[in-house]
């Protein structure tokens, strides 16, 4: 059977139909509404191409060149409770006592401003476009705009519009503070009642505890009810962190102790995260030291160059075929 031919409708280019300069940014609109260019075309046709565009470009490492990269990725994906001061170039605004980053927020609103004015930030949500950093940065902007005492909508950012690297002061300091509950949803949360105490109990209930380990960056411990774990975000370059991880690794060297073992990585917003089985009486306190000598492991093991040996491939091999991508 014949194919049904779409009617042509293209004609000759003229100038109403071309893209108009204008002033300042063009707004986003529907796909199907006139471009605010004033070419005439629709915004999909114009210039929504490119917002399209950079909506489905996905920026493999959002996180890189701010403060702490490794810690944001880990409580993106890894952490349950966690907050973080942030820092923001030139300053916070007036009215704005506190800008604070948390891995999740109630009702999961991508941000609160605060009765107070302060803003705490969600990092554990679905975003927009394939770049977080972008989409984190739009929600921060309209929280810091937003009246005191209400939560801000999800959003879509601009295509063209900041990034967190462009709000956050690069020389801020990045302290994550681990919590053992959510507390931290709501002012003055010992004297909760009601339906707000119930919310926090149901929460908290479904938290994994986790510590961040403070000899070594990034890395976290959390409990499970058959064994613990150590997740460890790290920055170095992929292919060279795998290839000390597999010298290591053939040479019985990859464990942090007795009972514990290297069971492969994830892979998240472009950093490996090596992860640990550990006995399940083994607690964060216990892993600081064995982590630290690991740590020192690691570095004469990436500082070497030579070829893997057949047993090292071998070893690269298993810890390859174990790694899972979160992103």
């Amino acid at each position: 059977m014949a194919k049904k031919r779409r009617p042509q409708t293209k004609g000759p280019q003229t100038k109403a139909s071309s893209p108009q300069a204008v002033d300042g940014r063009i707004p986003v609109v529907g796909a199907r509404e006139s471009c605010p260019c004033g070419s005439g075309r629709r915004y999909k046709a114009c210039h929504g191409r490119a917002a399209v565009q950079a909506a489905t470009e996905l920026v493999q490492r959002p996180f890189e060149g701010l403060p702490g990269e490794a810690d944001w990725v880990a409580l993106r994906e890894l952490v349950p409770a966690a907050t973080v001061e942030l820092t923001l170039k030139g300053g916070l605004p007036e009215g704005v006592p506190s800008v604070t980053l948390a891995t999740v927020l109630p009702m999961a609103w991508p941000a609160l401003r605060r009765d107070n004015g302060a803003v705490l930030l969600g990092l554990q949500n679905d975003t927009a476009s394939g770049d977080l950093s972008r989409d984190l940065a739009d929600t921060l902007r309209r929280a810091l705009e937003a009246a005191p005492g209400t939560p801000v909508t999800a959003g879509r950012a601009e295509a063209d519009g900041p990034r967190l690297q462009d709000l956050l002061d690069p020389e801020g300091p990045f302290d994550p503070n681990v919590h053992t509950g959510f507390e931290f949803w709501v002012e003055n949360a010992e004297n909760a009642t009601g339906e707000v105490a119930a919310s926090l109990d149901r929460a908290n209930a479904a938290a994994i505890p986790t510590a961040r380990l403070s000899g070594v960056d990034a890395a976290y411990w959390c409990e499970t009810p058959e064994k613990n774990h150590l997740r460890w975000v790290m920055t170095h370059p992929e292919e060279q962190l795998l290839d000390a991880l597999a010298r290591l690794h053939a040479a019985g060297s990859s464990s942090l102790g007795e009972g514990t073992r290297l069971v492969g990585s994830f892979r998240a917003h472009g950093l490996t995260v090596p992860v640990w089985d550990l006995p399940s009486d083994m607690r964060a306190e216990d892993t600081e030291k064995p982590a630290a000598a690991f740590a020192e492991r690691l570095a004469t093991a990436l500082a070497d160059a030579s070829p893997l040996t057949p047993d090292e491939r071998r070893a690269r091999s298993g810890l390859t075929s174990r790694q899972i991508t979160l992103n």
